[in-house]
């Protein structure tokens, strides 16, 4: 790490902060992450040496975490749990949709990317195509075989779209302050806060010493479910650090981008792009279907199928309160059922196109 990485870390902190509260006059969906991830892409594109530090994101992640978990109480996971076979299939959506988005990509860039031998092409496009979260996906595509730049590429753009997109969609739609599945604790107290940082950060180390993905968000998550089912009702999370917490990880997300992101292979970022708009429209339709079978509201439905991340898509609803809960409980099972199943399901479908060659 360079001397001057802390500042370009406080130089694109501060950017990001300017662009917020431009969002925060301007009215707009979500500013505290809309603006920063805007200014911050727009600037890393543009050739400016914007920095994300990773301790940073990991505290965003953990306060997203706990603040999500505190929606958690017995009557809403009982709604929840009475909607298990949504949950099912809007995974079983996920699968198909990555797939058949896979294999859009092959077909338009097979010929095109000559130079990448089929196998790897092969991998390259099926792990890009896959809905999961763009350092599981890319890790699963190195060990494929794959080019693992145009697959981390094609993630952090889908991602981005979004999480721009879809709540720009919800405010102009009217889909916001509906207050469904309001967060239990509301007030907050200073012991009980530092006791809620501790159990939940204690999560966190847990689950990072395990090995599992997302330990800063999914640690804290869980705790704070834990606490608040068990009716212990410690401490809200001040609005301010939440607030923090979505810049810091729009800062991540944003800095993922450089002048060269998009001029390495400008055809696949520009095919990724179109993909992307067309699985935000299938989604969008599966989820009005699956609102019609719950009994569930649109908005959330919507937001608990889109093609985005957990954090982003549970921030969205957090913040335009849309049934947060539900919301989370869609984003995190399907997560876990795609880092499970989408490495084997390439391994499967591999071996049946190899057999077929033969």
């Amino acid at each position: 790490m360079s001397s001057r990485f802390p500042i370009r870390v406080l130089a694109t902190l501060l950017l990001a902060f300017v662009a917020a509260s431009v969002c925060v006059v301007l009215h707009t969906p979500l500013p505290w992450m809309i603006g920063p991830l805007l200014a911050v892409s727009i600037a890393s594109i543009a050739g400016v040496p914007t920095a994300s530090h990773t301790p940073l994101r990991n505290a965003g992640q953990w306060v997203i975490g706990v603040a999500l978990g505190l929606y958690f109480t017995p009557q809403v996971v009982s709604l929840v749990a009475s909607v298990w076979w949504a949950i099912a299939l809007a995974i079983a959506w996920a699968l198909v949709m990555g797939w058949v988005f896979g294999l859009w990509l092959h077909r338009l860039h097979v010929e095109r990317m000559p130079h990448i031998p089929v196998r790897s092409m092969r991998a390259t496009t099926y792990f890009s195509g896959a809905i999961g979260g763009a350092s599981e996906m890319t890790l699963l595509a190195e060990r494929a075989g794959a080019r693992t730049d145009l697959v981390a590429a094609a993630h952090s753009l889908r991602v981005v779209l979004v999480t721009i997109l879809v709540p720009f969609g919800m405010q102009w739609s009217g889909m916001h302050g509906l207050v469904i599945n309001a967060s239990s604790t509301r007030e907050v107290h200073g012991g009980g806060l530092v006791l809620l940082a501790m159990a939940t950060g204690i999560g966190g180390l847990a689950l990072r010493a395990t090995g599992r993905t997302n330990p800063w968000f999914m640690g804290p998550l869980l705790v704070a479910m834990g606490l608040t089912m068990a009716g212990q009702q410690v401490s809200g999370i001040p609005t301010w650090l939440s607030n923090a917490a979505q810049l810091v990880i729009a800062v991540s997300l944003g800095a993922r981008f450089s002048r060269e992101f998009l001029q390495t292979a400008p055809r696949w970022m520009a095919t990724v792009a179109v993909g992307t708009l067309g699985l935000i429209a299938l989604c969008g339709a599966f989820a009005w279907g699956l609102s019609r079978m719950t009994g569930l509201h649109p908005a959330t439905m919507i937001l608990g199928t889109s093609p985005g991340g957990i954090a982003e898509m549970s921030i969205t609803a957090k913040v335009l309160q849309l049934g947060v809960p539900v919301v989370t409980a869609f984003q995190v099972c399907r997560l876990v059922a795609v880092l499970l199943i989408v490495g084997p399901l390439y391994g499967w479908l591999f071996r049946r196109e190899r057999r077929g060659a033969q």
